[in-house]
């Protein structure tokens, strides 16, 4: 059950929240406990071995947790465990499985081991707790697509929050706002990626390959921003503060700048549980380029099993290099050149991230660039989709600027803020009554 489903707006968020609210706020962790394990059977009730998963994995690090510090053997343990699950389901397709990934694994896996590792480190007190740990781990509203949080931060924020109207009132709002950047903007988007699929990879004009690449990109951050949003805004309704997970990427002038603005809470993940303890940048340049690659190829794992990914993560890790070799100077330097240079790769880093097929790859290559004839081929389609998105494909990239979120900060809990919140959301509640439900991209990884 996704968020942007009218079950969910209609029926359970109202029903949790009201009980959640009427009850002593030492019961809250439990009533979240409770809540959660509802929300995630309700989304693998025809499954009902993924939640036996989940609570099996919760078990382990819990009763491992209270006797971590300084235990070596029952980390390495816990993290082959939780390793093996990730990763044993994600590529049971390459040995023929039918057996598909479960709902959240990649998120709560990691969440899981942040929590073992910080314990063992010493970072942080093991949760004593059993449901306070349930509901740290199973929290609805980071379950599936996080945000990750800091285990430290999430405990302590599990003993010291407040829930008042404020706060409801604050997460409704930023809920509309992702709701709206889901179903009004990503969703339409995602129609002209269909259709360039639709017409074949190998088929369609040099214009209208950009136009779906850029078409894609737009979809993939609206879609998953637009999630992050709605996650923060339900978090802030529970008296959570969720962390951002997203700052203007687009807007960046380097590929590194675009990855620590671009799912900031995965890239801080790997960032503090991989490349630091790898040695990050303090053993050297070749050690440093190293645990690049190494981090780079992990993340192209954990997105998926295809060597699109594979390839996806070495692309980057080129990129990444390139810009500390000397290449992020010139960019630093020239606005102009660094605009060009992100307008160019983003799509392309996206074009490997879309397309399994690496023979797919190479024949939408060739369409970008011409190689074989792609602009005399149906070059009429990038007028007649062109016009059709037009306006959606214009506000999506609007969208994804700083300018907007400035100018509503502005009117957010104005009056005419909240008329235009009222019309988002209506809207938004058609557009879900008359199309057929479209989920969020990454619960598929």
């Amino acid at each position: 059950m996704g968020f942007n489903t009218l079950p969910f707006i209609f029926i359970f968020l109202p029903v949790f929240l009201a009980v959640y609210y009427l009850m002593p706020e030492r019961l809250r962790n439990g009533v979240l406990t409770l809540g959660s394990l509802v929300f995630y059977l309700l989304g693998t009730w025809k499954r009902p071995w993924c939640l036996a998963l989940l609570l099996g994995l919760m078990a382990l690090t819990w009763l491992s947790g209270r006797k971590l510090a300084g235990s070596k053997p029952l980390l390495v343990g816990n993290l082959l465990v939780l390793g093996l699950c990730l990763f044993g389901f994600k590529y049971a397709g390459l040995l023929g499985s039918g057996i598909a990934l479960p709902l959240g694994l990649s998120f709560y896996s990691f969440q899981m081991a942040a929590y073992v590792i910080d314990v063992y480190r010493g970072r942080m007190e093991p949760e004593e707790c059993p449901v306070s740990y349930a509901a740290e781990i199973l929290m609805f509203p980071k379950l599936l697509s996080g945000p990750l949080m800091d285990p430290a931060d999430l405990k302590e924020q599990m003993y010291r929050r407040t829930c008042t109207l404020r706060e409801l009132d604050a997460g409704l709002r930023d809920f509309i706002i992702g709701l709206s950047m889901k179903v009004l903007l990503a969703n339409q988007i995602g129609g002209l990626w269909r259709q360039v699929k639709t017409i074949g990879f190998e088929s369609v004009s040099t214009p209208m390959a950009w136009l779906g690449i850029v078409a894609y990109s737009l979809q993939l951050y609206l879609d998953f921003c637009g999630y992050s949003w709605m996650a923060i805004g339900v978090g802030e309704m529970l008296g959570f503060r969720l962390p951002r997970n997203f700052e203007h990427p687009y807007a960046a002038r380097s590929m590194r700048d675009f990855w620590r603005r671009w799912h900031i809470s995965l890239s801080s993940w790997f960032r503090d549980y991989v490349y630091i303890p790898l040695g990050g940048s303090k053993k050297g340049e070749g050690r440093t380029y190293l645990n690049l690659l190494v981090v780079w190829l992990f993340t192209g794992l954990w997105h998926g099993s295809t060597l699109n990914f594979l390839l996806w993560g070495l692309f980057l890790f080129a990129l990444i290099s390139l810009e500390r070799l000397g290449w992020g100077k010139v960019l630093r330097r020239s606005q102009v050149i660094s605009r060009l240079y992100m307008l160019l790769v983003i799509p392309l880093s996206w074009m490997l991230f879309a397309i399994p097929s690496l023979k797919d790859i190479g024949s939408y290559i060739g369409r970008l660039f011409a190689f074989s004839g792609g602009t005399a081929v149906h070059a009429r389609d990038f007028l007649v989709y062109g016009r059709q998105y037009a306006v959606v494909l214009v506000i999506g990239l609007l969208v994804s600027t700083p300018l907007p979120e400035k100018l509503w900060r502005r009117i957010r809990t104005s009056p005419l803020g909240t008329v235009l919140l009222l019309v988002l959301f209506w809207v938004c509640v058609y557009c879900m009554a008359v199309a057929t439900n479209d989920p969020f991209m990454y619960f598929s990884f």
